[in-house]
């Protein structure tokens, strides 16, 4: 049986953690012991998107309930629709529990608002992934252009910003961009939530030695 497995609603959510899984010693920048989670592990909800997942986790979670030990659940908070971020959350912990994942050993994820907040970490690896020569020429262009302010740790409207920066850069939008920022930033220099709750679960499941 496998220690952790993902199943997220889409592939921009996939790619974020092949980037962090796939850094050298990513446990190192976690705080937790070593523990295998290869590209295989995440599963993307094909067809599903955010709404899709949010319905029907239970089923999708079933198949994997004999191959996982602990099980994440990825949902943006942000659709048509939506109910908001505690309530996507609450119906997550819901479907692990129904699938197999009693309290403790299951997390559902909401990024509020999208999992494009995981890109905006005030560094050269953010501004190259999106087609720009360094953070310095990023940052005031964003400001410029209405989409964050100075005092904002994150634009406020993820997605459209690094849709803006791709348009200004003329780089195609693509889930690679994703795994390049994850790969490459420190976990410490992003202070999104649903981040930080990843990182305290994997903290509490594999403490280090």
């Amino acid at each position: 049986m496998r220690e952790l497995g993902f199943l997220v609603a889409d592939s921009n959510m996939a790619h974020s953690l092949h980037g962090l899984f796939g850094r050298d010693g990513w446990h190192l920048s976690v705080g937790c012991a070593a523990v295998e989670v290869g590209r295989e592990d995440v599963h993307t909800a094909a067809g599903q998107c955010d709404p899709g997942l949010f319905v029907r986790a239970g089923e999708l979670l079933r198949p994997f309930s004999a191959r996982y030990r602990r099980m994440v659940v990825m949902v943006d908070a942000e659709w048509e629709g939506s109910p908001g971020a505690e309530a996507i959350r609450l119906r997550l912990r819901k479907h692990l529990e129904a699938a197999g994942w009693k309290e403790g050993t299951g997390l559902g994820l909401v990024l509020d608002p999208e999992v494009d907040a995981w890109l905006w970490t005030r560094t050269d690896h953010t501004a190259r992934a999106l087609g720009w020569s360094d953070w310095s020429t990023l940052e005031p262009a964003l400001v410029e252009g209405g989409l964050w302010s100075a005092e904002q740790p994150k634009p406020p409207r993820p997605k459209e910003a690094a849709e803006w920066a791709l348009r200004k850069s003329r780089k195609p939008r693509s889930s690679m961009i994703y795994e390049q920022v994850a790969g490459a930033v420190s976990l410490q220099r992003c202070g999104d939530p649903a981040l930080a709750a990843l990182r305290d679960a994997l903290r509490r499941w594999f403490p280090r030695p």
